[in-house]
C-alpha cells in the first residue's frame, strides 16, 4: 500500500468542532464529573496492575508482562481522547485544528489497533501456557515477548500511518465540519469529506480486517487448541484452574473485538453516526475500566499480590 504525502489538504477548513452531548449546563456538569470520575477510575485501576506487576517478582512471567502492557495501552489510549473531550463538555464547544484532528486519529488508531494484536498475542501465550506446559518458558522467552509487543506497536503504527495519511488527503466541505462524535475517529471524519471516498472506505475494510478480523481468527484458533486440551485434564479442580487463566481474557476479547468490529466493519448505508457515538463510549471508557477489575478480580495472583501491597502500605503508615 502506497503513502500518500501527509501534507493536509488546505482547501477545506482550517478546524473542526466536535458536537455537543447536551447544551443544558446542568447536564454538561454532570457529565463532566461522571466522564471525569471513569477516567480517574482507569488511570488508577490501570496504574495499579502496572504497578504491581512491576514491584512483585512472583508476577514477573510473560502472562503479566502482556498484562501490564495492555494496562499502559489503556491509559496512553484513553488519554489520548478524554482530556479534550472533558474540556468540550465543559462550556462552549472548542475547535480542533486539522492538523490537531489527524494526530488525534494516528494515535488513537495506533494505540487501538495495538491493543487487538496485543490480545491475540496473550492469546497465544495462553496456548503455550495450557498446551505446552513444560516447554513454556522455553518459548515464551523474555527477548521474545519484547519482540511480539514491538512487533504489534509496529505493524499498528504502519496500518495507522497509511490509513491517516490517506484520509487527510481529502478536500472538507466547510459548511460540515461539525464532527457528530466526541473525537477524530475514521468514520465521522470520513463523512464531513466533499469527495469520493470509496477508496478510503475499502482502505478502511481492509485496515478493519487487519486489526480486528484476522487476530480475532487466530485467538479463536488458539482457543480450540486450549478447549482440547482443557478437556484433557482429568481432574475437575485441574480443569476449573485452566479456564480461569482464560477466562478473563476471553471477557476482554469479546467486548474490545464486539464493539469495535460494530462501528468500522459495518457498511457505511447501514451506519448510525448516533450508534457509532454510543459504541465508542464503551470501548473508551467501559473497556479500559473493566480490564483492572476483570484482571483482578478473577486472578488470585494479582489479587493477593494487591492485598499484600495494601496490608504493607498500611502496615509502614501506621509505624
Amino acid at each position: 500500500m502506497l503513502t500518500p504525502s501527509p501534507v493536509f489538504n488546505q482547501s477545506g477548513p482550517t478546524e473542526f468542532v466536535f458536537r455537543a452531548f447536551t447544551a443544558v449546563p446542568e447536564l454538561q456538569a454532570l457529565l463532566f464529573l461522571f466522564f471525569l470520575l471513569l477516567y480517574l477510575m482507569i488511570l488508577c485501576g490501570n496504574t495499579a496492575i502496572i504497578w504491581v506487576v512491576c514491584t512483585h517478582s512472583s508476577l514477573r512471567t510473560p502472562m503479566y508482562f502482556f498484562l501490564s502492557n495492555l494496562s499502559f495501552l489503556e491509559i496512553c489510549y484513553t488519554t489520548v481522547v478524554v482530556p479534550l473531550m472533558l474540556s468540550n463538555i465543559w462550556g462552549a464547544q472548542k475547535p480542533i485544528p486539522l492538523a490537531g484532528c489527524g494526530a488525534q486519529m494516528f494515535f488513537f488508531v495506533t494505540l487501538g489497533s495495538t491493543d487487538c494484536f496485543l490480545l491475540a498475542v496473550m492469546a497465544y501465550d495462553r496456548y503455550v501456557a495450557i498446551c505446552h506446559p513444560l516447554h513454556y518458558m522455553l518459548i515464551m522467552t523474555q527477548k521474545l515477548c519484547v519482540q511480539m509487543v514491538t512487533g504489534a506497536l509496529g505493524l499498528a503504527l504502519f496500518l495507522s500511518l497509511q490509513l491517516t495519511a490517506l484520509i487527510f488527503t481529502l478536500p472538507f466541505c466547510g459548511h460540515r465540519r461539525e464532527i457528530n462524535h466526541f473525537l477524530c475517529d475514521v468514520p465521522p471524519v470520513l463523512r464531513l469529506a466533499c469527495a469520493n471516498t470509496r477508496l478510503h472506505q475499502a482502505v478502511l475494510y481492509v485496515v478493519g480486517i487487519l486489526v480486528l478480523t484476522v487476530p480475532f481468527l487466530l485467538i479463536c484458533v488458539s482457543y480450540v487448541f486450549i478447549a482440547r486440551a482443557i478437556l484433557r485434564i482429568r481432574s475437575a479442580e485441574g480443569r476449573r484452574r485452566a479456564f480461569s487463566t482464560c477466562s478473563s481474557h476471553l471477557t476482554v476479547v469479546l467486548l474490545q473485538y464486539g464493539c469495535c468490529s460494530l462501528v468500522y466493519l459495518r457498511p457505511p448505508s447501514s451506519a448510525s453516526e448516533d450508534e457509532d457515538r454510543q459504541i465508542a463510549l464503551v470501548y473508551t471508557f467501559v473497556t479500559p475500566l473493566l480490564n483492572p477489575l476483570i484482571y483482578t478480580l478473577r486472578n488470585k495472583d494479582v489479587k493477593g499480590a494487591l492485598r499484600n501491597a495494601i496490608v504493607h502500605k498500611a502496615a509502614s503508615g501506621t509505624k
